[in-house]
């Protein structure tokens, strides 16, 4: 392994901090996608708005089967809570939230109702975006390989997430990174494969998943699903090239616990490749990077500890690690 690529991007702790307009870019960018994740729910609640405007009272809602389910939503039944109820459960559910909220309402019981079924599907909302910024960094790292793969001429695949499927690549396609798990390209004759969120079974923690992993294999031995992942090159260790953690998180309130857990879980996998006499690559990229983590993370790289690590706001840096990335 190469522990000098990182000088290609940085010259000092100080270049892996965020800057203050970076992180408002990163604001703005969580919540167009808040408000894009929102939309669903914004026209679910005024078709039920029209449905419900054409009752004369709330009591009504009692027996409108059509409503039914947008009445459970807003009486606070979430999708997980209404496997484990009765019909009778929720019915007694639904009758006590009309009598509570809605019969004290009168007229203006519709937009009670309304604003009660946005309040329930709002923290639905939340604990998705959650997992947004995750998602919003995989996608700019997806790109940012394909970027240099295309540079340099290289062909490549991509695993769609929900089918498992590797399909041949396309530069000009825009979606992909919308829909994808993993990447595929060749390295001087010899196959490289990148999985995102894989769980690797021999490393501590079982459940964690580990943000990136790099594997000198072809896709048709990385088994996902099915009867024969037991067989899958994600089970071996010489198979595995780099592995790294991904932070998308832009809060700086938060920066230092992304990285505290990202230095544990790189820690884990460093113990268990120790401990089998393996090697791999290890590296960190995050979007949230404050001044005293910043001076840790130069630290470790300047000690060996991992190979590379860049700050995702910085399309340098995120250029300079993914070039790194489809050198190995």
């Amino acid at each position: 392994m190469n522990f000098t690529d990182y000088t290609n991007h940085l010259n000092s702790a100080e270049d892996l901090v965020t800057s203050y307009e970076e992180t408002r870019s990163g604001f703005i960018s969580m919540a167009l996608e808040k408000n894009r994740e929102a939309m669903p729910y914004v026209a679910e609640a005024k078709v039920l708005k029209e449905l419900a405007s054409q009752l004369r009272s709330s009591l009504e809602l009692m027996v409108n089967d059509e409503l039914y389910p947008s009445l459970l939503t807003a009486a606070g039944i979430s999708d997980k809570a209404n496997t484990y109820l009765t019909d009778e459960n929720r019915k007694e559910a639904v009758k006590s939230f009309i009598e509570q909220f809605l019969e004290p309402a009168g007229e203006d019981f519709v937009d009670e109702l309304v604003f009660r079924f946005l309040l329930i599907r709002g923290d639905s909302l939340g604990g998705k975006m959650r997992n947004t910024a995750g998602r919003l960094a995989e996608r700019k790292v997806t790109r940012a390989l394909i970027a240099n793969l295309s540079i340099s001429g290289k062909a490549f695949s991509w695993l769609e997430k929900d089918t498992l499927a590797w399909i041949l690549g396309d530069k000009n396609n825009p979606n992909i990174e919308l829909h994808t798990r993993g990447l595929h390209w060749e390295k001087d004759g010899s196959d490289r494969v990148l999985i995102y969120n894989l769980t690797v079974p021999f490393v501590g923690n079982r459940g964690n998943n580990v943000d990136l992993c790099l594997f000198s294999t072809s896709p048709e031995q990385i088994i996902l699903k099915g009867t024969k992942t037991k067989k899958s090159a994600h089970r071996i260790p010489d198979s595995y090239l780099a592995l790294g953690e991904l932070k998308g998180g832009i809060d700086p309130a938060g920066a230092d616990e992304h990285w505290k857990t990202a230095r544990s879980a790189l820690g884990r996998i460093q113990s268990a490749f120790s401990e089998r006499e393996i090697s791999p690559s290890l590296f960190y990229l995050g979007a949230a990077i404050q001044s005293a983590m910043a001076d840790e993370i130069y630290t470790q790289l300047e000690a060996k500890e991992i190979c590379n690590a860049a700050n995702l706001t910085v399309d340098s840096q995120l250029n300079s690690l993914c070039k790194w990335l489809v050198s190995i």
